[in-house]
């Protein structure tokens, strides 16, 4: 019952809506808009009008949101994601039913009243007083466009959109002010597209264009009579009279709507009886909204790009600047991503891990000389089941990757030589390596502080048949651990620091790696696919460095290109420092741990890892035009790979060359097929002398020419091999700690 004070008397609800109706709507109203019924009666109240044109009429439209679409290199598509599933259209792009059909139902004097329809708002006014509250709206299409401006401007605030749709005296106030505004600046047609255009339609569809597709997969200018009545008729209350969950309901509310189009003449009763008869035929598209969505196992690399524009000063100053851009959305995203390697990598992965296995695997691929991000996928993919993840295993933590990385064991050697050889040393360098020996006592590093190997350290070969000395490029080929301690014993830390960082070589935390022996020596810290990847397209690139990138271009809904990140290259290593790298790596794949990986009919260089405790699996490798890293391992580092079935074989013992290396191989000869297969350019490497034969000693006992007695040296002419490097001798060296690591083949 209405409410009223004790004595009979008014409540304030009514009172103000009382003085509404006779001052705001008799003098306010009239004097800001003409009416075209009521233009003449010359209604007044001078007070009530100053205080009407006092509201603020600065009604700011913001652009809507509308969904972003990611496309590959090719222009083809990866996923659209977005807050609103909108698509903004022109009037002449809607169907002349579907106008017809939301003025007929919503506002059928649009055309004929100003921004608010006197009418409607007395009859409303009235109800409301008697109810004692706002329970009856008058508004126009003109108004409802306004309070979807506030809807909109609130966006997934709750707060905030509760207070954009409350129904207050205050607020029917303020929108017919706006509603004013909006009529003398824009006109009706105008405010009839942007109120199709920002409209709810339910089924997450925004605006005419998405629910046409949503609900019959067509645009909006080829709705027929039927359909657009139906479209109409969800408006009012988009969950009762949702056709996918109610056909019944939403068909009575659809002959609602034909007959009021044929009341006020927009269709003749034989078309509204005619398309009454039909029944409600839907070709529901679903949403396909997210990353999650993504084709080809590409939903990595479409978060990938997200986090790339959410977190680059180039796409906005702040975090919060950058989020409302993407939340707007309306982009068209060009990538660098290759539909043909992305393929190539997943149908890799998927045929040598299983998504169900307890290992998992990733695979990146780069392209030399541009930093172009080729191929991202993963053997779990992305979601939010069982055995999918919404951790990209390729990249970092600070765009979405896990927390540290993955060590990446002997795959780190390479870095190790090229700052021995930037420093001098020559590829046919010999160090005595032995099976077994403790880390260098000390170790020189940047800071000038050494490295002091306090605990007594110790590192061994992964075979104890590896007992040297060794030259570089057996060394490299075997993958002997010692070697490269005693290395990194010869030249020191800072030079292997100088040289990752010029890779952009870091944790998978994005901090700088620890200055120590195992971590730059045997890759005993977390690092991601994609570092790897990239810091060895360097060496194909012959020693220039280019930052890597994911996206090309991007254009806004209006056609306009925005500035985007653009890979920053420079000369980090000699060529002939590099050339050396890829005659090693070349020896890897073709008589080393690497064999399996190797390619056919074109040049191709890597290098193999595995970590202590067989936790982590690497192979890392290139051509001179595409380099890719493969990881196989645990993700939470708790499975070590023995006894193991991975992709349905059993595994007595993984290494780097043995799963991720054919998983490397299939995903680049697919990627590379069809494409041009460049050489390397060679640099010879001269095979150290073979040993003389053995020197009894005095008591007749063969000598000791292994390198492990008096100083450790094999008289081979024009080589020599550094002394007290066995032992731990005074070594220069660096840190208090280090661990064994790992850093098998």
């Amino acid at each position: 019952m209405p409410q009223k004070r004790s004595g009979g008397g008014l409540t304030g609800t009514q009172q103000a809506a009382k003085f509404l109706g006779v001052s705001v709507l008799s003098g306010a109203v009239l004097a800001g808009i003409a009416l075209p019924a009521f233009g003449a009666l010359g209604l007044a109240a001078k007070g009530t009008v100053k205080g009407f044109d006092d509201i603020p009429a600065n009604l700011k439209t913001p652009p809507l949101s509308q969904r972003t679409t990611i496309l590959d290199s090719q222009g083809g598509p990866i996923a659209t994601v977005y807050s609103r599933d909108r698509t903004v259209v022109s009037l002449k792009d809607i169907s002349p039913y579907i106008q017809k059909a939301i003025v007929a139902i919503e506002d059928s004097r649009f055309y004929e009243h100003g921004a608010i329809d006197l009418k409607g708002v007395l009859r409303a006014l009235n109800r409301n007083a008697q109810s004692g509250g706002v329970s009856q709206g008058a508004s126009t299409l003109t108004q409802q466009y306004v309070k979807n401006v506030f809807v909109e401007e609130a966006g997934d605030d709750p707060d905030k959109v509760a207070q954009a749709t409350q129904q207050t005296i205050g607020r029917k106030i303020q929108e017919l002010k706006y509603a004013i505004q909006v009529e003398e600046e824009l006109g009706k047609k105008k405010i009839l597209e942007n109120y199709l255009n920002i409209t709810f339609f339910g089924q997450q569809a925004y605006g005419i264009e998405a629910a046409s597709q949503r609900y019959f997969s067509k645009s909006a200018k080829d709705l027929k009579l039927e359909e657009a009545a139906m479209l109409a008729g969800i408006v009012q209350s988009p969950s009762r009279y949702d056709p996918v969950n109610d056909t019944q309901e939403a068909t009575k509310r659809r002959n609602t709507v034909l007959q009021r189009m044929a009341d006020v003449r927009d269709i003749t009763q034989a078309e509204a009886d005619k398309a009454k008869e039909a029944p409600i035929k839907l070709k529901v598209s679903k949403p396909k909204n997210g990353c999650i969505t993504a084709v080809n196992g590409s939903g990595f690399f479409c978060d990938y790009v997200r986090e790339v524009f959410l977190s680059d000063p180039v796409f906005g100053k702040t975090k919060e600047d950058r989020a409302k851009v993407w939340n707007q959305g309306g982009l068209t995203i060009k990538t660098t991503l290759d539909p043909k390697a992305q393929k190539s990598a997943q149908k890799s992965i998927k045929e040598h891990v299983y998504q169900t296995d307890d290992v998992a695997s990733a695979v990146t691929m780069v392209q030399p000389g541009t930093g172009k991000i080729m191929a991202m996928g993963q053997s779990r993919p992305y979601g939010f089941g069982k055995t999918e993840t919404q951790i990209n295993y390729s990249v970092n933590q600070g765009v979405g990757g896990s927390n540290y990385g993955f060590p990446v064991g002997s795959t780190f050697k390479p870095f190790v030589a090229a700052a021995a050889i930037e420093q001098g040393k020559p590829p046919t360098q010999m160090y005595p390596a032995p099976y077994e020996m403790p880390y260098p006592s000390q170790v020189a590093t940047c800071s000038g502080k050494p490295w002091v190997n306090i605990g007594n350290q110790r590192l061994k070969n992964e075979n104890e048949k590896e007992v040297g000395p060794y030259a570089l490029k057996e060394a490299m080929a075997k993958s002997v651990n010692t070697y490269f301690v005693q290395m990194i014993g010869d030249i020191g830390l800072c030079p292997v620091m100088e040289m990752t960082q010029k890779l952009g070589v870091v944790q998978g935390n994005g901090k700088k790696l620890p200055e120590e022996p195992s971590p730059l020596t045997l890759g005993s810290t977390g690092i991601s696919p994609l570092t790897m990847a990239n810091a060895y397209a360097t060496f194909a690139n012959r020693g220039t460095y280019c930052t890597p990138t994911a996206i090309e271009s991007i254009t806004t809904a209006d056609r306009k290109s925005l500035e985007v990140p653009k890979s920053t290259c420079g000369k980090v290593m000699s060529e002939r420092t590099a050339d050396t790298i890829n005659t090693l790596l070349r020896g890897v794949i073709d008589s080393g741990t690497g064999q399996q990986a190797g390619l056919q009919n074109r040049d191709n260089a890597g290098k193999t890892g595995t970590t202590d405790g067989r936790k982590n699996a690497w192979f890392v490798g290139y051509t001179p035009n595409l380099s890719g890293a493969v990881w196989v391992g645990s993700p939470t580092q708790q499975v070590k790979m023995e006894h193991i079935y991975i992709g349905g074989e059993y595994q007595d013992k993984v290494f780097g060359g043995q799963v991720p290396g054919p998983i490397w191989r299939d995903a680049m000869t697919g990627a590379l097929e069809g494409l041009e297969a460049p050489p390397f350019v060679s640099v010879p490497i001269p095979d150290p002398p073979k040993e003389k034969p053995e020197k009894p000693d005095e008591d007749g006992k063969p000598g000791d020419n292994r390198g492990q007695g008096n100083g450790g040296q094999t008289p081979f002419p024009g080589i020599s091999i550094p002394p007290d490097l066995i032992g731990g001798g005074n070594s220069r060296g660096q840190g208090n700690n280090g661990g064994t690591g790992g850093g098998f083949p």
